[in-house]
């Protein structure tokens, strides 16, 4: 089975051997009242759920009442590992979430206390085998597909209405080789230019693949696309958020210790160029996902193999100097994924695929600091892969 490929060579030192899970707490206070939502696709088996908590002002979580929500299409129950794998819409009244299981992506209304309830029409086909990542610019969505190591590897674009039906984009389906793995795809703040990021499988397939995005939502690949990695096992990726023209990668599978970041200047037609000394080691294992701070000034990236947290500041050039690094207080044999930011930037959340929970930090600048009542428990069903936070 192809994805169980993706697994071992596709991600490779980002999916260690799980070793004893540590215990998860399964709620907290309300102190604060609530100040928003958090949202992880579970990737369950058969039918796929989405667990949703209620944010609180000291960063915790609780569970919001009849969570997990049924997203529509089928999980896997197997880990998959891609940055992206759960988005909202532009507007905020929507959820968009991949259902590897089934081929399809699937559409949920955001109720006012936070619910989930699936709109007409969802779920839909994904263009393509086994989504793992969605890019969203106000109606304009693409799908990076995975395939099954033949066909089916792609990226596929759709159209999303007021009322949340998604449809596809005639013509808009980039091909990908069968071993291109993809791991994440995104658009830049502006949606002039969109990113993929092909994981690969061997030198010669740690690719990044950069695009200008048409009046017409069509994309176009830069000249020189799809362009090398600069190291191993490129993997996750975020535009900055005040510089629409730098792009940060980081590099999963340069071996114990040696990972690192690629910072990238994406011109308006496409075209990557190495900033600075690209790109900047971590000393760590296996950085997986990317995180940027909403200010533009600091970089957290997710080393899933040495299970921890390397924080970055962003000079003004867009090159990075590494700070610290911090670890989780779960310990060793954990399967940290993707990380996100709540809107002020003083919360800082990740989905553990290892023991079914969220672990959240608190972020002043740089330094990031776990909270004591972290992590918080997922549904012990769920192996889960992408998060927002609302």
């Amino acid at each position: 089975m192809h994805l169980g490929r993706r697994i071992v060579t596709g991600l490779g030192l980002c999916l260690l051997a799980v070793a004893a899970s540590p215990g998860v707490s399964a709620s907290s206070s309300l102190e604060g009242g609530r100040t928003g939502h958090l949202y992880v696709n579970d990737n369950t088996a058969g039918t796929n759920t989405i667990a949703a908590f209620a944010r609180h002002a000291d960063g915790s979580l609780t569970p919001l009442a009849g969570s997990p929500f049924s997203a529509g299409g089928a999980g896997t129950g197997t880990i998959v590992g891609s940055q992206g794998a759960l988005q909202v819409s532009g507007d905020g009244r929507y959820l968009l979430a991949v259902d590897t299981g089934s081929n399809q992506i699937s559409v949920l209304r955001i109720g006012t206390e936070g619910s989930l309830s699936q709109v007409a029409g969802s779920p839909v086909s994904s263009g393509g085998i086994q989504p793992v990542s969605i890019a969203v610019h106000h109606n304009l969505v693409y799908v990076a597909n995975l395939g099954n190591g033949a066909s089916g590897s792609n990226y596929t674009g759709f159209a999303l209405n007021a009322s949340g039906r998604l449809t596809s984009l005639a013509n808009s389906t980039v091909a990908l080789p069968g071993t291109a793995n993809p791991g994440d795809i995104l658009f830049n703040s502006t949606g002039t230019n969109v990113v993929g990021i092909e994981v690969g499988t061997t030198s010669s397939g740690f690719l990044i693949d950069s695009f200008t995005v048409g009046k017409d939502g069509r994309l176009t690949p830069a000249a020189g696309s799809p362009f090398p990695a600069q190291a191993p096992g490129p993997f996750g990726s975020e535009f900055s958020p005040t510089n629409p023209a730098h792009l940060y990668v980081s590099n999963a599978h340069g071996g114990a210790g040696n990972g690192s970041v690629s910072a990238f200047n994406v011109a308006h037609n496409g075209v990557l160029t190495a900033i600075g000394g690209s790109p900047y080691s971590d000393g760590r294992t296996a950085p997986c996902w990317v995180e940027i701070s909403h200010d533009g000034k600091y970089l957290f990236t997710v080393n899933t193999g040495s299970t921890d947290i390397s924080s970055y500041k962003i000079q003004k050039d867009g090159s990075l100097s590494l700070l610290s690094d911090t670890p989780f207080t779960s310990g060793l044999g954990i399967k940290p994924f993707d990380a996100r930011l709540d809107h002020t930037g003083n919360d800082l959340y990740i989905v553990d695929a290892a023991i079914h929970a969220v672990s959240a930090f608190s972020v002043r600048g740089g330094t990031l600091t776990e909270l004591t009542q972290s992590p918080f428990g997922l549904p012990t069903t769920a192996t889960p892969f992408g998060i927002v936070v609302t």
